[in-house]
């Protein structure tokens, strides 16, 4: 039995016990922002007391901060949570690919630079699916800011790459002659899949969030801008080793949460973060790509259980 599936088997365990016992939930500290980075307005919303110690929440393709939604509620009473959306993503601006440049080294900077404006000093990097690239790159960056890692369904090894993705390569070899992978990355089928994945509870998801991610993905220029940005995904597994060799030298706690469901960032590559980070906590979710789709209760809940343990222990 592999790791995974101990952890696995104990989370089941461990949630079934404690789901009678409500999770505290505050909808009332949270707030949302717009701010100017770089000439570019940056959307996030913020919840919980600003004194708390500080969660950042990176969002994945094709969501923004809205995908957590569910979760600030039941963090707010004891985290400071800051999720901002990307240029290109939700309700930040989304410049054209000639003012403003596409690539994941970018993003991450111009988080920077809101964390900068911010003044957040040190925070737990949670991190789901492009909020990897993004977040690796902070904190390969200013690796004294991280104080701990949430990784969600973010993928950082070859053996996560799902069977997509060989398309997807084809497409970075030669972008002009395969318009087809940038056709199915946006299409309205592709968003619904990338929640679905292969989950046998289809009934728990919300088509709200497909829809209305399809529609954020067929405003003016956003075609342009996807392209650009799964053209250079190709930069973030030539990065894998980089970013390995980041978790070896700067060992942080890490709470690794990943959807068993999600056909696009498959199980080996969450059970592959043990062998960088052996000390890191992997829970396997009966959840899709989007945990929060299907698991909110039981994200929210080892979430507060890892961050309250580890608390003392921040190096």
């Amino acid at each position: 039995m592999t790791t995974g599936t101990i952890l696995a088997a104990a989370t089941a365990l461990m949630l079934g016990q404690s789901s009678s016992k409500p999770l505290p939930s505050i909808a009332a500290t949270t707030t949302y922002h717009r701010v100017a980075v770089d000439g570019v307005g940056i959307f996030y919303r913020e919840a919980g007391p600003r004194d708390a110690p500080t969660i950042l929440l990176l969002h994945g393709y094709p969501s923004s901060s809205r995908q957590w939604d569910s979760l600030l509620p039941l963090l707010a009473d004891r985290y400071h949570l800051i999720a901002p959306d990307y240029p290109g993503f939700g309700q930040s601006d989304a410049p054209s690919p000639a003012q403003y440049a596409y690539t994941f080294d970018n993003l991450a900077a111009t988080m920077a630079e809101l964390v900068a404006h911010l003044g957040l000093e040190r925070y737990t990097l949670f991190m789901q699916d492009y909020g990897g690239p993004v977040g690796f790159r902070m904190a390969m960056a200013r690796p004294e800011r991280v104080s701990a890692l949430i990784i969600q369904n973010a993928n950082a090894y070859t053996e996560g790459l799902g069977a997509k993705w060989r398309g997807i390569a084809r497409y970075w070899a030669d972008p002009t002659s395969h318009p087809e992978q940038v056709d199915a990355f946006t299409s309205l089928e592709g968003a619904k899949q990338r929640h679905l994945g292969t989950s046998p509870n289809p009934e728990r998801y919300n088509p709200d969030l497909w829809r209305d991610e399809h529609a954020i993905l067929g405003r003016p220029g956003e075609r342009e801008i996807q392209a650009a940005l799964l053209y250079d995904y190709r930069t973030n597994v030539a990065s894998y080793p980089a970013w390995q060799a980041w978790m070896r030298k700067h060992l942080r706690p890490a709470l690794i949460l990943w959807g068993r469901y999600d056909p696009s960032f498959i199980v080996p590559g969450a059970e592959a973060y043990l062998r960088d980070m052996p000390n890191a906590e992997l829970h396997l979710l009966d959840a899709g790509h989007f945990a929060l789709d299907e698991a909110t209760d039981d994200v929210a809940r080892l979430t507060r259980d890892f961050l309250g343990r580890i608390t003392a222990a921040v190096p």
